[in-house]
């Protein structure tokens, strides 16, 4: 049902999902135009081919999975080729950002003549012999998006409008990076003063599968803090209908962006979680 699949962009989520459906036969295209020597090398080695952006409306299939602040953006910059074109590609927002972003670029895809769908990954980038992600899809061409399963994706269909996927990765991502942020938050507060290795031998004894969680947790974070920040504002957004709830993920957004600046810098902070998580004493002051 699906021969080309179009992938904007061949970063570490997108070129995984490429290997995967490329292995399953499938032929993905992408745009590697202005992207670095790494990028052009992942996205080869991942079997895509680079056309022109007016080719990516073209397909059967087009995956959007970018950052949060690139999904109007991109949804903007290929509106003109879907609308110039017969052929009704199904457009797929997978990017985390709030129901409401989601709706604006479906009203952007749906006015050129494509088809529009709201995705949800959930879990890590596809590797070989393991299941994951997850994909959840809601909106009117979900059922078909299903058939994706047929080439190594895991695909769920939500039965709900545009904004049901979004609201489960808003929902979930709040979850799953909160908890992380905040863990990390109160590993620094109790450096400061001087606390960690307790904190750590009370974890131990009263949380250790929590404990073992943050070792993984914690330093999968360093390198995606710059990433997250526009995530936590998005789902500030998603829950703005509690002012509360708001404010507790803009200020995870400047907790991962103060993360993201130590990370690329000068590492004060990402040490200190690093001797928590080592039981060390010497990063404490």
């Amino acid at each position: 049902m699906f021969r080309e699949i179009a992938i904007i962009a061949p970063g570490a989520m997108g070129s995984a999902v490429a290997r995967r459906l490329t292995d399953h036969g499938v032929r993905v295209i992408t745009v590697l135009e202005g992207r670095s020597a790494g990028t052009r090398s992942r996205a080869e080695a991942a079997g895509m081919i680079g056309v022109e952006m007016q080719r990516i409306a073209e397909a059967d299939v087009i995956l959007s999975i970018v950052p949060p602040a690139q999904a109007v953006v991109l949804a903007v910059e290929l509106a003109p080729f879907l609308r110039s074109n017969v052929h009704r590609p199904i457009f797929v927002d997978c990017n985390a950002i709030d129901v409401r972003t989601v709706q604006r670029v479906g009203d952007i895809v749906t006015a050129s003549g494509a088809r529009f769908a709201d995705a949800a990954i959930i879990g890590f980038p596809p590797v070989p012999d393991a299941v994951g992600p997850t994909f959840y899809f809601s909106g009117e061409p979900a059922r078909e998006l299903g058939g994706l399963a047929e080439f190594g994706l895991n695909a769920r269909i939500i039965e709900g409008p545009v904004g049901a996927a979004s609201a489960l990765k808003m929902s979930y991502a709040g979850i799953n990076k909160g908890l992380t942020g905040i863990a990390a938050a109160m590993v620094l507060a109790a450096g400061r003063a001087g606390a960690t290795v307790a904190l750590r031998e009370e974890l131990q004894a009263s949380q250790p599968q929590l404990l073992e969680r943050l070792t993984t947790t914690l330093p999968d974070m360093y390198p995606k803090a710059y990433r997250w920040v526009a995530e936590m504002r998005e789902i500030a957004a998603f829950a703005s209908d509690s002012p509360a709830t708001a404010r507790l993920y803009e200020a995870l957004g400047d907790f991962f962006e103060s993360i993201a600046t130590d990370y690329q810098g000068q590492r004060i902070e990402i040490a200190t979680i690093d001797g928590f998580l080592a039981g060390s004493t010497s990063q404490e002051k």
